[in-house]
């Protein structure tokens, strides 16, 4: 591996498009609507159904491979033994592509069923082999990312994507990344439309002329945070990439960092114990 692909912070963009729920035609529409607006990094995973969908809008779009940055994630379903690495090279076969940017373990082992190092090691193999430029996780609490560090070894374990938005800003866990080089990137940034219901946050969008939205999205990137909005809606595409103009007082800041409620909204049964 090279020196300079080790420091994922220098390599990814920090606003990326989300492809959640951008399935068929449509979907493959928004995307190669976001990368016409000037995103460039775009975030699937197995589970999202969503892969050939970012390969068919890249490829349509013109630009370069070395252009965008690409995530995937490894569904919890492919974590049994021998699983993983072939997994991964099918999702590279629907990206249409020879190696992902990013790859991340998508769930930590639902109520702990498996091991950690059954399913992280075959991922650092992965990342050895060249099929993955960087590797991380998504939705790992302390304790779990003490133990990924662990078994990886340090610098490894480049990122952690986990719900953030300034209604669930997890604070100790985002601390504890930064402290130990781990980019966090913010899924669920811009909490699903609940953003407008809070009156500090709309007064403050009204003094910007802007969204809450935009607000949200430009208090992440303000904390040094990813973050991967999405949107079928080409305006909504647009207006999000607008947020990366958006500059924040050390204040606006401050006042925002106050609406946290600690609202999760992705929490299943089988999850983490979460910090």
């Amino acid at each position: 591996m090279e020196e300079k692909d080790l420091n994922l912070q220098e390599v990814m963009p920090r606003l990326g498009f989300g492809t959640y729920g951008r399935w068929k035609e449509e979907g493959v529409e928004a995307i190669l609507a976001a990368l016409e607006i000037g995103y460039r990094h775009l975030d699937t995973a197995q589970t999202y159904d969503t892969e050939s969908q970012v390969g068919t809008a890249l490829r349509r779009s013109g630009l370069a491979r070395g252009e965008v940055f690409l995530t995937t994630k490894i569904s919890t379903e492919n974590y049994g033994e021998g699983k993983v690495v072939p997994s991964l090279e099918a999702s590279l076969s629907n990206l249409g592509i020879d190696q992902v940017d990013l790859t991340l373990l998508h769930w930590p082992s639902p109520n702990g069923a498996q091991p950690l190092a059954t399913y992280l090691e075959p991922l650092l193999d992965a990342q050895d082999r060249g099929l993955t430029r960087y590797i991380g996780v998504s939705n790992f609490t302390i304790a779990l990312l003490d133990e990924a560090r662990s078994v990886a070894g340090e610098g490894r374990i480049a990122n952690n994507q986990v719900e953030l938005n300034p209604f669930i800003q997890n604070k100790k866990l985002a601390n504890y990344c930064a402290e130990h080089g781990i980019l966090v990137t913010c899924y669920q940034p811009i909490a699903h439309g609940r953003l407008g219901e809070d009156p500090v946050l709309v007064d403050m969008a009204n003094r910007y002329s802007t969204t809450p939205e935009q607000l949200a999205l430009a208090f992440e990137l303000a904390k040094g945070y990813a973050a991967i909005p999405t949107s079928g809606k080409v305006e909504r595409i647009r207006s999000n990439f607008a947020a990366q103009q958006l500059n924040l007082t050390p204040e606006d800041i401050s006042l925002i960092e106050t609406r946290d409620r600690n609202l999760r909204a992705i929490a299943p049964d089988w999850g983490p114990d979460w910090d």
